[in-house]
C-alpha cells in the first residue's frame, strides 16, 4: 500500500506566543509537523515579556520553530527606548531571525498614525544596523509602508505578511526585495481581488502563513476553532488552485522560497 506523502510546508507567520496557545503550545507544533509543516516563523511582542520567552522555550524543543521580535503597530504607542535596546540585544545574540512584526495599520486606531510611522522607522533602522530582514504588517497603508522603507534606505528585505493590499503595493515591495505571504484570507469567498493579486506574484516570491490564532481558513472559518499552523495546508491548497499548480508543486516552491531566506534544519520535533 502506497504511503500518504504530505506536502512539505512552512507557516511563515504564526503567533504561537499568544495566550490562546498556553494550554497546548508544544502539542500545536507537533500537530503541525504531523500535517507536513516543516518550519514555523513566530513573531514575538516586546511589549509583553512572556511573549519571547514562550517562543524561546519552543525553539529549545523544536529546532525549526524560528523567532522574530518587534513592536506591532497596534502597540506602537508603548514602544520605548528600553524595547529598542532589548531588540538590539536579541539581534546581536542572533536570538531572532527577523525584526517583526512591525508596520502600519490604518484600519484600527490602537496607536496614532504618526506614532506608528515613527515606531516603524525606528525598527527599520535597527534592522538595517543588525543586518536582519523584517516582517511587515500593512493594512490600508501600502503607500506609507513603501515611503518608510525608502526613507530608511532599508535593503534587507523580508516578508510582507498577511497580504491584503493591491497589486501596485505588492509590485513595489517585490521591487524592494520582499516576499509576499498569503494567509487564510485568501480562502474567503469575498477575496476574489486578493486571489487576483496572488496569481500575479512571481512564484519564487510567494509564501503562505496562518497568522495563528487569527484568520482561520475555510473550511475552519466560522467554526469557532482557533487557527493553528497545521491549517496552513488549506491556504496552500487555494493558492495552488489560483496558480494552476498541483499542491505539491506549490508547497515545494513556497518552502524553498522560505528556506532560501531563512535557512532551517530539515528535521523538526
Amino acid at each position: 500500500m502506497a504511503m500518504d506523502i504530505k506536502p512539505r510546508l512552512v507557516d511563515s507567520h504564526a503567533h504561537l506566543d499568544m495566550p490562546e496557545f498556553d494550554p497546548d503550545r508544544a502539542a500545536t507544533v507537533r500537530r503541525a509537523f504531523d500535517a507536513g509543516v516543516v518550519a514555523i516563523l513566530c513573531p514575538t511582542d516586546l511589549t509583553r515579556p512572556a511573549s519571547f520567552l514562550a517562543i524561546a522555550a519552543l525553539e529549545g524543543e523544536f529546532p525549526t520553530v524560528l523567532a522574530a521580535a518587534g513592536v506591532h503597530p497596534h502597540q506602537a504607542k508603548d514602544l520605548t527606548q528600553s524595547h529598542l535596546r532589548e531588540l538590539e540585544g536579541l539581534a546581536a545574540r542572533r536570538a531572532i531571525r527577523a525584526v517583526g512584526e512591525i508596520g502600519l495599520d490604518y484600519h484600527y486606531d490602537f496607536s496614532p498614525a504618526e506614532v506608528q510611522r515613527q515606531a516603524l522607522r525606528s525598527q527599520l533602522a535597527l534592522a538595517t544596523a543588525a543586518g536582519l530582514p523584517v516582517l511587515l504588517h500593512s493594512r490600508l497603508a501600502g503607500a506609507d509602508i513603501i515611503a518608510a522603507v525608502d526613507a530608511e534606505r532599508f535593503h534587507g528585505g523580508g516578508i510582507l505578511h498577511c497580504f491584503t493590499e493591491d497589486w501596485e503595493t505588492a509590485r513595489a515591495m517585490l521591487d524592494r526585495g520582499f516576499f509576499v505571504s498569503f494567509s487564510g484570507i485568501l480562502t474567503f469567498p469575498k477575496s476574489g481581488a486578493l486571489r487576483e493579486v496572488a496569481s500575479r506574484v512571481p512564484l519564487d516570491r510567494l509564501l503562505v502563513e496562518t497568522d495563528s490564532p487569527y484568520l482561520a481558513p475555510v473550511p475552519y472559518r466560522g467554526s469557532g476553532r482557533r487557527n493553528e499552523p497545521a491549517f496552513v495546508l488549506e491556504t496552500a491548497r487555494v493558492l495552488a488552485g489560483v496558480r494552476g499548480l498541483p499542491l505539491e508543486d506549490l508547497a515545494e516552491a513556497t518552502t524553498r522560497n522560505f528556506a532560501g531566506f531563512f535557512p532551517f534544519e530539515k528535521t523538526g520535533g
